[in-house]
């Protein structure tokens, strides 16, 4: 075998197995990115409900045993009944319930809606009485910093804790962000529907008020549910 040949082969090779093993730690990237995606979703899943602390560094063992102990990922159909088998029909959603031995404490709507500058991502969880709020987290968006991303931080995230989805009539009503501060511009009779806004992020706040509208309109049949479920067991 001639030298030259020996070196087209040595570079085929060569290449050969260079190919073979950025393939491999391209797939072993990417599931290790997928698994850090699925395990983000799992704190902030847990975070809504307050079974984690977002000021606190959990393990992921410790995040995936909470989850895998507490919460149950379903759907549910247009009516509202939580399906047992799974997805059904194009209008079913899904739904994660947050469970203390058999009975469901809350239950957890997916946010996906439209920000100023691309999509919002997070959870928004609710009470089992169907009508109070009891957490929201953000753990994706494209949102400027300091000003519309101020909607990952705590200080915005918390004041969704206790707002109502029903007026006094028990009519629906969404979570909307004010302009500024809900004491000061928002009427007394809205206030329990309203969150206090962020400085300089008006239109992130507008988006996102109308994308929480629409969200939530499309789970009011399992809001509706749950308020007659407490209403029969007379809670």
């Amino acid at each position: 075998m001639s030298d030259n040949l020996k070196s087209f082969v040595f570079a085929g090779v060569l290449c050969f197995v260079c190919s073979l093993l950025l393939t491999a730690a391209s797939s072993g990237l990417k599931e290790f990115q997928q698994k850090n995606i699925a395990l983000d979703k799992q704190k902030n899943i847990l975070q809504s409900v307050e079974l984690l602390d977002a000021d606190q560094t959990y393990s992921p063992e410790d995040i995936e045993k909470l989850y895998a102990d507490s919460i149950r990922s379903v759907w549910t159909a247009g009516d509202g009944k939580i399906l047992d088998s799974g997805k059904k029909g194009s209008e079913d959603l899904p739904v994660y319930l947050y469970m203390r031995g058999e009975t469901i404490q809350s239950y957890i709507i997916p946010i996906e809606t439209r920000g100023l500058w691309g999509k919002i991502f997070g959870y928004l969880a609710v009470q089992n009485d169907g009508t109070t709020v009891s957490g929201f987290t953000v753990y994706k968006h494209s949102e400027t910093p300091g000003l519309g991303g101020e909607i990952e931080k705590r200080w915005f995230q918390k004041n969704f804790k206790g707002k109502k989805l029903v007026d006094h009539g028990g009519n629906f009503m969404s979570v909307s962000i004010a302009k500024g501060a809900v004491s000061d511009g928002v009427p007394r009779e809205k206030q329990p529907h309203h969150v206090d806004g962020i400085s300089g992020a008006t239109l992130t706040g507008k988006f996102l008020s109308a994308g929480l509208e629409d969200i939530l309109r499309q789970y009011e049949p399992v809001a509706v549910k749950f308020r007659r479920n407490r209403e029969k067991s007379g809670e």
